[in-house]
């Protein structure tokens, strides 16, 4: 009997002991899983706070971001080179007053400036911990033309582009690569031997010259310069090749976005990318083209439709000259005749505080006719993938039933609401082509 009681008092330890080893386990896994959940959302809404906002001068304006986000805004003059309130305003508290303002971001923030300038914005997460500091700009109120109408676009590169990186017969009959683990489809060749490459010609004939001794090529990848040096091989038709696919010019159609008053130009709401290398082009020079829509390929699931165009590369053709090529567009001047062909009065831009969920408009060509079609903006992120910022969807029948919704080249087709430009539609969701995305305007004119 006492040792069938010591056993089950053995036993009640064990299974005690047993007990708070699951309880402790129970107790760690949901610490832990409310760590994880806080870390999730503390980073999801890290994502989500823009880095800048942007305000009008002399223009109230309502700041909605529903986040548990408070802290204080100073003016930028007011901080040192390390970001730090300088001394002299600490040690004043007039100062202090006049160069700074307690914000919070959990309820809607009214905000008037007179002026251009610039604020910082110091965020704690409840009021406690550290969050980020954010950019707020007040720029003028400015007013753009906005245009919808379609654009034949030809770039030329700096330098040339390699799209691709391959093998060869040798005199000998053997497989050669002179270029491979050297160059990538990507890379921009500026310089061959210190001489400034500006045509896929030009290089054919410096390696077609070289007699296989070593080039050494300037090259951008990854918007980083560097030397690499390659020597050139002789083909089965005793040519000396070094293994690479180039290009040096693309061409395209998409639409003009605005136009202000000084004739400047932005289009696209992404930049020229070649469509082999996927990479952003190195622009040298480029111009606008007057072009023709001449068919309409209807979007379908899983098949992004298109506009067909004809373009004249004639100088009578050029509707303006293409300055920059970004990610956030490309950006130039037009000349006065494409600048009478609009139609619209400038309006304002809204900054993407002021975009709404809701009824808007797409300004674009898809026929003979530039024209207003509804569609509706159902989301927008401050602060997601460049490019995607503004979720739309067509609703408009007419402009459903020409094309079933977004196509390539209708790029750049500024989206107005509220009468104010609010940015250009930028891509087409492949799996429905009557829902795809935008770009801010704002960003566009940060370029």
């Amino acid at each position: 009997m006492r040792k069938r009681a010591k056993n089950a008092i053995t036993d009640e330890k064990v299974l005690v002991r047993r007990r708070k080893v699951y309880r402790g386990f129970l107790w760690s896994a949901l610490f832990l899983g409310i760590v994880v959940i806080c870390a999730v959302m503390y980073i999801d809404l890290y994502r989500k706070t823009p880095d800048k906002i942007f305000i009008k001068a002399g223009v109230e304006q309502q700041i909605q971001m529903n986040s548990p986000l408070s802290g204080v805004i100073y003016r930028k003059d007011s901080l040192d080179e390390d970001g730090n309130v300088a001394r002299q305003a600490l040690n004043d508290t007039k100062t202090m007053q006049a160069m700074s303002m307690q914000v919070d971001f959990d309820k809607t923030v009214t905000m008037y400036a007179k002026d251009t300038c610039s604020y910082i914005a110091d965020l704690k997460l409840f009021g406690i911990i550290p969050f980020k500091s954010i950019e707020i700009n007040v720029i003028d109120d400015v007013r753009l033309i906005p245009a919808g109408i379609p654009i034949g676009i030809y770039v030329e590169t700096k330098g040339v582009l390699v799209i691709d990186v391959g093998e060869f017969k040798s005199e000998d009959g053997d497989e050669c690569a002179p270029s491979k683990n050297i160059l990538k489809k990507g890379d921009t060749i500026l310089t061959v031997n210190e001489e400034e490459i500006d045509t896929k010609n030009q290089l054919i004939r410096i390696v077609e010259e070289s007699n296989g001794e070593p080039l050494i090529l300037s090259i951008i990848r990854e918007e980083e310069n560097f030397d690499v040096k390659i020597n050139p091989k002789k083909n089965e038709d005793g040519e000396y090749k070094i293994g690479v696919w180039v290009r040096d010019s693309a061409q395209g159609i998409g639409t003009l976005t605005y136009v202000n008053p000084d004739n400047e130009f932005g289009a696209l709401g992404h930049g020229v990318n070649d469509t082999d290398a996927g990479t952003l082009m190195q622009l040298d020079e480029g111009y606008l083209y007057a072009t023709d829509i001449v068919s309409i390929t209807k979007g379908k699931k899983g098949e992004p439709g298109e506009l067909t165009g004809i373009i004249r590369y004639t100088d009578r053709n050029i509707m303006g000259v293409i300055e920059e090529n970004t990610g956030l567009g490309i950006y130039g001047t037009v000349d006065y005749e494409t600048l009478n062909r609009l139609t619209m009065d400038p309006i304002p831009i809204a900054t993407k505080t002021e975009v709404e969920i809701g009824d808007a408009q797409i300004i674009t060509t898809v026929n003979e006719q530039t024209k207003v079609y509804d569609i509706e903006i159902t989301s927008f992120n401050y602060a997601t993938t460049i490019n995607r910022e503004i979720s739309i969807h067509i609703t408009d029948e007419e402009l459903l039933d020409l094309t079933g919704g977004i196509v390539q080249g209708m790029s750049g087709s500024p989206i107005i609401q509220n009468g104010r430009i609010v940015g250009a539609v930028t891509h087409v969701l492949v799996n429905d082509p009557t829902r795809g995305y935008g770009i801010f305007v704002e960003n566009m004119l940060e370029h």
